[in-house]
């Protein structure tokens, strides 16, 4: 358990709300980087995590994401340990996930191109959908994507 206030590298918030507290949606690579101590972006990952925590945010993950993450986790840092262990810090009630389904996926096409850089997947594209569509503040990513396409990293916070 969390003392009072703190974030789980999940995100997973603890402590008391505050008054109109940052709405983020997460990516992929922020919970990977969280999990993965060996990932460029661990430090960062796990400062703005404390951060979004000290602000009350309100942490928003796409299920996408969470499938993203997982297979990410699984086939290229080979760990299902860690996989299996993300998926059920996720089955939490206490952590607020998004459905995507087929309007969010329409909704989507609209930051997905045939001439996209292969890094800016549909995963990527569906983040940005649900970003709009919850009026997020930010998103906790490290990809540049988001900034182009107009949106706040949780960095910026």
């Amino acid at each position: 358990m969390l003392p009072k206030g703190w974030m789980s590298i999940y995100g997973e918030k603890t402590g008391v709300k505050m008054n109109n507290p940052p709405k983020v949606i997460v990516d992929a690579d922020a919970i990977v980087a969280q999990v993965n101590p060996n990932d460029k972006h661990h430090h960062a990952a796990t400062k703005i995590s404390q951060s979004l925590n000290n602000m009350n945010a309100q942490v928003i993950y796409p299920s996408t994401v969470i499938a993203e993450s997982n297979a990410y986790m699984q086939r290229v840092l080979n760990s299902t340990a860690s996989a299996y262990g993300t998926a059920v810090v996720f089955t939490n009630p206490g952590v607020q996930i998004a459905e995507v389904g087929g309007e969010t996926l329409k909704h989507a096409i609209k930051y997905f191109s045939p001439s996209t850089s292969k890094k800016n997947t549909l995963f990527n594209c569906i983040v940005a959908a649900v970003a709009e569509d919850n009026n997020a503040d930010a998103i906790f990513s490290f990809d540049r994507f988001y900034k182009k396409k107009g949106f706040k990293l949780a960095s910026e916070l």
